[in-house]
């Protein structure tokens, strides 16, 4: 197989710039009115049957203010579970809310950087932080530390400040009130190894953002933590990344394995029972989980999102010439359609056009065609040199309508592997499992989702004098359904757009105000299920996606 001699600069821009996010939605619109002057909002309210005198969060990225990618101070300081305190205040709780502060101007961002623990460590390469609107077309981008700056490393061998107990304003972990950890599971929560440092292995459960506040590392868990705290009402929303770091990840389970719904349910019921069991009086709300697959996250990227030029798709074609001929050999009767028929092989052809073009992918749940190509090799219709420059090839086929690249995706199409312009990702070098999610993997999602959330609907519904659930789920299909929607004088929508976005940059987790429009889901239902008066939460206080910086 012959492979292309060239591309051209602009194409390579073109694809590289094509990255962060290729979407309809960074379209500007008017701003909104400012409403942030207009006076303090009504604060009173009554708890029903409830106790807000000491809230606990236990949760995961939405919980803890995760935006654009990234767990950093402004973010923490608007999380949903700090928004959602403001309100209980005016119903019995009380205006102090102790998170474990991150000290950390733009984070560190999950999307790009893998948390890196002890050496070797490379202070001189910049640190990546929060995703920010960046560019004309404004597209997500992470914001890079000045080089030295470690404040965000999640290493306390590197940057010591990132511990949390013993700094400069902490209060002692049972005088907490949010638990909750960027990217956690569910079952990690319940493990001990989740925050030993004495083992930071990801294998095995450990993440430092739980380790960093963790009362006895290595011997408490998340669960036993937020306990400690005796809470009287609290918040539970955790399983959400059992099944979107599986997604996110594009399905591939070395990364992020999806969990079993057997799993699922084993752990939340063991969760839901030692909270219910900590005492008999205390409440709380719990939340189900939305349909990722309608996030921008997972919208932004169409299957076809790499323009070319006629030149440049002409180059492509004559350097998988080889390849196709060789999936037409492969149908030579003599094979007895041992592998595919010819309505089979010729999907898995790879040609392009001017235009927009689909990405080459290994997709691992089609047929290896190693045995075909050895085939070949030994009847002499190809060379050993052919067939081993055919081995990269044995599961591709290019993207359909079926395939989801996720918006992380976008920043490795057109980049060049190992500097050699031949070689480029989604194009002469096919994209990895993690990058593109195909239909199995899709319904393998799908079917998660739907086994947790009925787990969690059968759990409140097993205990109906003490959880509220919120259904995140359905308010947020009402809002992609009507694709707005306005709340106290301010217009939102299901996408990154500022101002009216309530999706923060990196399409999965919302900002601010996005978390105000959640907060506003879960008081309806501590409303709705204790007979409280606790008063909806004001989003026009609560910001937007910034525009765009140049």
């Amino acid at each position: 197989m012959k492979k292309i001699n060239s591309l051209t600069l602009t194409l390579l821009l073109s694809l590289i710039f094509l990255g962060a996010c290729e979407q309809e939605v960074i379209e500007l619109t008017d701003p909104e009115p400012d409403l942030t002057n207009i006076g303090p909002d009504p604060c009173g309210g009554t708890a029903g049957s409830a106790s807000f005198t000491k809230f606990v969060a236990i949760g995961n990225s939405f919980v803890a203010g995760m935006q654009g990618g990234a767990l950093f101070n402004d973010g923490q300081n608007n999380s949903l579970a700090a928004i959602i305190n403001t309100q209980l205040a005016c119903a019995g709780g009380t205006a102090t809310f102790n998170q474990p502060s991150i000290r950390a101007s733009l984070g560190w961002n999950l999307f790009f950087t893998q948390p890196v623990l002890g050496p070797p460590f490379d202070p001189t390469k910049p640190v990546l932080g929060r995703m920010r609107l960046q560019g004309n077309p404004p597209r997500p981008t992470p914001q890079a530390y000045a080089p030295g700056n470690l404040e965000a490393v999640p290493d306390p061998t590197v940057n010591p400040p990132f511990q949390y107990a013993g700094s400069t304003g902490a209060v002692a972990t049972s005088a907490l009130n949010n638990f909750a950890v960027p990217a956690i599971t569910l079952g990690q929560a319940l493990i001990p190894a989740a925050g030993n440092w004495a083992n930071p292995n990801p294998a095995v459960g450990f993440t430092p953002f739980y380790a960093r506040f963790a009362s006895n590392p290595g011997t408490s868990t998340i669960l036993t933590d937020a306990l400690s705290a005796n809470p009287t009402f609290f918040l539970f929303w955790l399983g959400l990344d059992d099944f979107f770091l599986y997604a996110a990840f594009g399905g591939d389970p070395t990364l992020a394995p999806l969990n079993s719904a057997g799993a699922f349910a084993g752990q939340y019921g063991a969760a839901m029972g030692a909270i219910l069991a900590s005492n008999a009086d205390l409440k709380g709300v719990v939340g189900n989980f939305p349909d990722i697959f309608k996030m921008p996250h997972f919208t932004s990227v169409t299957y076809n999102p790499i323009p070319l030029d006629a030149a440049t798709a002409s180059q492509l074609n004559t350097g998988f010439a080889g390849y196709n001929a060789a999936l037409d050999g492969l149908k030579n009767p003599a094979f007895g359609g041992a592998f595919g028929t010819a309505e089979q092989l010729d999907a898995r052809k790879i040609t392009f056009a001017a235009g927009n073009n689909k990405a080459v992918l290994i997709d691992e749940s089609i047929p290896s065609l190693a045995a075909g190509f050895d085939a070949l090799q030994g009847a002499g219709a190809i060379t050993a040199g052919q067939r081993a420059q055919l081995a990269p090839y044995e599961r591709v086929r290019q993207t359909t309508p079926t395939d989801i690249l996720p918006l992380s995706t976008g920043s490795i199409l057109g980049t060049l592997v190992g500097g050699n312009p031949q070689l480029i990702n989604g194009l002469t070098v096919p994209l990895a499992d993690r990058y593109v999610l195909v239909p199995a993997e899709i319904a393998e999602i799908v079917a998660a989702r739907d086994a947790f959330n009925g787990t969690i609907q059968a759990s409140a519904d097993a205990n109906p004098t003490r959880l509220a659930l919120a259904n995140v789920d359905a308010a947020l299909n009402a809002l992609i359904t009507s694709q707005l929607a306005v709340y106290n004088g301010v217009t939102i929508t299901p996408n990154i757009n500022p101002p009216t976005g309530i999706y923060s940059e990196d399409g999965a987790h919302m900002n601010t105000r996005g978390y105000a429009f959640l907060s506003r889901v879960f008081i309806q239902a501590i409303n709705d299920k204790f007979g409280a008066t606790v008063p909806l939460t004001n989003i026009s206080r609560y910001s937007a996606t910034g525009l765009p910086i140049p």
